[in-house]
C-alpha cells in the first residue's frame, strides 16, 4: 500500500490555494501574499489541515531552488553593466545601509552581534514580486521611482546568494570560528570553479542539444543543468539554491537564455507557491495576537526604517527629494527572499522561536501594506517634500526666470524619445518650447545639448506655474505613467482653461480618463502603431495618398473608436472598398532598349495587350496625366500603371530591356 500522507497534503495545499488566490487577486493583493495567508490557515496554527508542515519541506525546498535558478535566468552581467551605476550605487547604498543601521538599532537593544546582522540582512531585501507587480499594474515601471526601484531590487537580487554564503558563517562560534572562514572560501572556490567551468561548457552543450531539434530534450537538459549544479554545491557543503543561482546566470549568458526561462517558469510558479505555502505554515498567529503592539510597532519601524535609506540611495544619484521618498516607500517591504534567509538561519539558532515568528508577522504585514503605501507614495512624499522647504522643480542653481517668462509656447513633459523628437521638431520650426525632466542625467545631457529644459515634475502645481502654465498654447505630456499623467492633465487644466493638453500614453484603457481629466489629445501608441500600418498597406493597394489621409483623420476624428471594437454607424472606412481591392498601382521607370522606348501610350495599346493602363507618365519631376500626341516614351521616365497585380506583372516586361536583345514592340492599334 502506497503512502498517501504527501500526496493528501499536496492536494490539501492547491485546493485551499486556489480560491484565496482568486480572492486576493479580487482584492488587489500581490499572490505571494495569498500564498502566506494559505499557509497560515492551513497550517499547525490554523485549521491544522495540514498538522506536519515539514511533510511538504522538500517539495519547499526544489521551490526555492527553482527560485534562485529562475532569477539566475533573468539577470545578466550584460544586463547588470546596462544600468551600471544605477544598480551598483543605488543598491549597494541601499542594502549596505539597511543591514548597518538595522544591526546598530538591534545591538542597542541587546540582541548578539551574529543575530543582529542576521537581522539587518533580513530587513534590507525588498519584495521584488510585490513591487514589480504592483508598479506594472500601475504603469509606474517607467518613472523615476519605478527606475531606481527596478535598479535595488536588481541588486538585492544578486545579494542573495553571498548572504546565503554568510549565514553559516555567523553561526559558528568563536572555537570554529576558522573552520567556518575556511569552509566559506572553500565554497566561494568551488562556486568560482563551477561558474568558469560552465561558461566555457554549458554553451557547447547546449548548442549540441539545440541541433537535434527536440523541445523536450532541450527542457530536461536546462532542468538537469539547475539541479546539477545544486547538488554539486550542495556535496561541498553549501546551499543547493546557490548552485541553481549560479547556473541560471550561466545559462543567462547564453542565447538560450530566453527559451530556458520560458521552459522553467511554470515551474518556478508552482514550486515557489508551495514554499510561501510552507512559509505561512510557520507563523503562529496566536503568538501574534499575544502581542498585538509589538507586531503593529515593528511593522511600522521597519517601513520608516527602509524607507529612510532607500531614499537616502536613491538621493545619492540625484533624484529630488519627492522622487527620492517614493523610491524608498516602494521599497519599504520585507521580500520573499528574506524568507528564504531565515529559512535556513533558523535551523542553525540564529533566530529563537519568538524572533522567528515575529519577523513572519511583521514581514506578512509589511508585504499587505506594500501595494497601499506604493499608492500612498505620491502624496505623502510631496507633503514631505514641501515641509522640508525643498522645492521639487529645479536644480540648486538652475536660473528658470528667463524660460518662466516665455509667451505662446510648448510645455514638454519629459525628455524622452518622444519628447526629444518634438523639441528637435518645435526648434526647426522656431517654435518656442520649454521641457520638465525629473531625470538628473537626462537633464544635464539636454543642457549640454542647448535645450531650454528644467529639472522638475510636470505633473505638479506649483512647476507648472513657474514655467509659465497660463501663457503657454500647448502642453505636451511625453511620459508613460498612466497615474502620473492624469494628475498632470488635471493640474494642467485647472491653471489654464484655454491651453491645449497633448498627451501620449502607451495604455489603451488610460483614454477616457485622460480625456476626462481634461485631455485635448490623446495619442495611444499602440492606436498610432495601427493606423502606420493601415496607411502602408493601403499604399501597397495603390490608394491615393489624399484618400490616405482623409481614412485616417477619420479614424481619428472619432477618438479611434474603430480600433477600440466600438459600432460607429457615421464612420466611413471605404478607400478599398470604392477602389475594389483587386485594383492595383504600380510604377515602372523605362529602361533603355525596352519596346517602350519611341512608343505613345496610345501606340502601345497596352490595355489589349497585357489588360494594364498607363494613367500618368513622370519626366524629369513632373506628372503628365494627358500627354500631347507628339509624346514619346524616353529612357528614365517612369510610368504609373493599373491593374490586376498579374497584368501589372506582363506589363512591366514592356518597359524593361529584353535580355535577349529583341526590342520588338507590342503591335500597335
Amino acid at each position: 500500500m502506497h503512502d498517501l500522507a504527501l500526496l493528501r497534503d499536496l492536494v490539501i495545499l492547491v485546493a485551499a490555494a486556489i480560491p484565496v488566490v482568486a480572492l486576493t487577486q479580487r482584492l488587489g493583493v500581490p499572490g505571494v501574499v495569498a500564498f502566506l495567508l494559505t499557509g497560515v490557515a492551513i497550517g499547525p496554527s490554523g485549521l491544522r489541515l495540514i498538522g506536519d508542515q515539514h511533510s511538504v519541506a522538500g517539495l519547499a525546498d526544489l521551490g526555492v531552488l527553482l527560485l534562485l535558478f529562475t532569477i539566475g535566468l533573468e539577470l545578466s552581467l550584460s544586463r547588470l553593466a546596462r544600468m551600471g551605476r544605477l544598480v551598483l550605487q543605488g543598491g549597494g547604498l541601499q542594502v549596505l545601509g539597511t543591514i548597518a543601521l538595522a544591526s546598530v538599532l538591534a545591538l542597542a537593544v541587546g540582541v548578539p552581534a551574529p543575530v543582529a546582522i542576521l537581522s539587518g540582512s533580513l530587513v534590507a531585501l525588498s519584495s521584488t514580486a510585490v513591487v514589480l507587480r504592483v508598479l506594472a499594474d500601475r504603469g509606474e515601471l517607467d518613472t523615476p521611482q519605478g527606475r531606481v526601484a527596478v535598479a535595488v531590487l536588481l541588486f538585492q537580487d544578486l545579494c542573495v546568494a553571498p548572504l546565503m554564503l554568510a549565514i553559516p558563517l555567523l553561526a559558528g562560534g568563536r572555537a570554529d570560528s576558522g573552520a567556518r572562514a575556511s569552509d566559506f572560501g572553500l565554497g566561494l572556490a568551488a562556486l568560482g570553479l563551477l561558474a568558469a567551468g560552465g561558461r566555457w561548457l554549458v554553451p557547447r552543450v547546449l548548442d549540441r542539444i539545440v541541433a537535434l531539434r527536440n523541445r523536450e530534450i532541450f527542457t530536461l537538459s536546462i532542468v538537469l543543468l539547475g539541479l546539477g549544479a545544486a547538488y554539486l554545491t550542495a556535496a561541498v557543503g553549501l546551499s543547493l539554491a546557490i548552485g541553481a543561482f549560479v547556473a541560471g546566470l550561466i545559462i543567462a549568458e547564453s542565447e538560450y537564455g530566453m527559451q530556458a526561462l520560458s521552459d522553467v517558469l511554470p515551474f518556478r510558479d508552482t514550486f515557489s507557491g508551495i514554499f510561501f505555502i510552507s512559509v505561512g505554515m510557520l507563523l503562529d498567529w496566536r503568538l501574534l495576537l499575544d502581542r498585538p503592539l509589538v507586531l503593529v510597532g515593528g511593522t511600522a519601524a521597519l517601513i520608516v526604517l527602509k524607507t529612510a535609506v532607500a531614499a537616502l540611495a536613491a538621493s545619492s544619484l540625484g533624484n529630488p527629494l519627492h522622487v527620492s521618498l517614493m523610491s524608498g516607500l516602494t521599497l519599504a517591504q520585507v521580500g520573499e527572499f528574506s524568507f528564504v534567509l531565515a529559512s535556513v538561519a533558523a535551523p542553525l539558532g540564529l533566530l529563537p522561536p519568538a524572533s522567528y515568528q515575529l519577523f513572519l508577522g511583521a514581514s506578512v504585514l509589511s508585504m499587505l501594506a506594500a501595494p497601499f503605501v506604493i499608492a500612498g507614495a505620491e502624496p505623502v512624499a510631496g507633503a514631505l517634500a514641501r515641509w522640508a522647504r525643498r522645492p521639487a522643480w529645479r536644480l540648486p542653481g538652475q536660473d528658470a526666470s528667463q524660460l518662466a517668462q516665455r509667451h505662446d509656447h510648448v510645455i514638454i513633459v519629459g525628455y524622452g524619445l518622444n519628447g526629444r523628437n518634438l523639441a528637435r521638431v518645435l526648434r526647426a520650426a522656431g517654435i518656442g518650447y520649454v521641457i520638465l525632466e525629473q531625470n538628473a542625467p537626462a537633464v544635464r545631457r539636454g543642457r549640454l545639448a542647448g535645450e531650454p529644459i528644467l529639472f522638475g515634475d510636470g505633473t505638479r502645481h506649483d512647476v507648472l506655474a513657474r514655467v509659465g502654465i497660463e501663457r503657454a498654447r500647448v502642453i505636451v505630456f511625453a511620459i508613460s505613467a498612466p497615474a502620473a499623467e492624469r494628475r498632470g492633465v488635471a493640474v494642467a487644466r485647472a491653471l489654464s482653461p484655454t491651453v491645449r493638453i497633448v498627451v501620449r500614453t502607451r495604455y489603451v484603457a488610460a483614454m477616457e480618463d485622460l480625456e476626462r481629466a481634461g485631455a485635448d489629445e490623446v495619442v495611444p501608441e499602440e492606436f498610432e502603431t495601427s493606423l502606420e500600418i493601415f496607411a502602408r498597406v493601403l499604399r501597397l493597394y495603390g490608394v491615393p495618398s489624399n484618400v490616405i489621409e482623409r481614412e485616417v483623420r477619420a479614424v481619428r476624428s472619432e477618438h479611434y473608436g474603430v480600433l477600440r471594437g466600438l459600432e460607429l454607424p457615421d464612420l466611413r472606412l471605404d478607400a478599398l472598398r470604392h477602389l475594389g481591392v483587386h485594383a492595383a498601382m504600380d510604377t515602372i521607370e523605362v529602361e533603355a532598349g525596352s519596346p517602350a522606348v519611341g512608343q505613345s501610350p496610345t501606340s502601345m495599346d497596352l490595355r489589349r495587350a497585357t489588360g494594364a493602363t498607363v494613367v500618368a507618365v513622370v519626366r524629369q519631376g513632373r506628372a503628365l496625366y494627358t500627354p500631347d500626341p507628339a509624346f514619346r516614351f524616353q529612357p528614365g521616365d517612369t510610368a504609373v500603371l493599373v491593374g490586376e497585380r498579374e497584368t501589372l506583372d506582363r506589363a512591366c516586361a514592356y518597359f524593361r530591356t529584353r535580355r535577349d536583345g529583341q526590342t520588338e514592340a507590342p503591335p500597335a492599334s
